[in-house]
């Protein structure tokens, strides 16, 4: 059995989830949002993919200065072309994957 405390916890969680990713599409289908305000949020994709990318490229340890990873970076090309012509962050996703899995494969 489950105990109510954990329960509780799960549920807590999945609403503290929820309502951040939830709301802003509640926001935005009873507002306009301002001009500035979309342009702004246009960047959000390639702002994403930056931040996973960069974060997965170096290796930080304690006492040293980062290590850069090299197959990583090599895959971060054609993930940053794909993101900057397309925009999707979907599709950069799955062009780094690709790239990466085929650079483990033969190196």
């Amino acid at each position: 059995m489950i105990d109510t405390y954990i329960l509780a916890a799960i549920i807590v969680s999945a609403l503290v989830t929820w309502i951040p990713r939830i709301f802003p599409y509640i926001l935005v289908r009873f507002a306009k949002l301002p001009d500035k305000v979309v342009q702004f949020l246009g960047y959000l994709p390639i702002t994403i993919i930056f931040a996973l990318i960069l974060s997965s490229i170096f290796t930080v340890e304690v006492g040293s200065l980062p290590r850069l990873n090299w197959l990583e970076t090599i895959a971060v090309l054609p993930t940053f072309l794909v993101i900057s012509k397309s925009k999707n962050v979907m599709l950069a996703v799955v062009t780094g994957i690709i790239c990466i899995a085929f650079l483990r494969l033969v190196f």
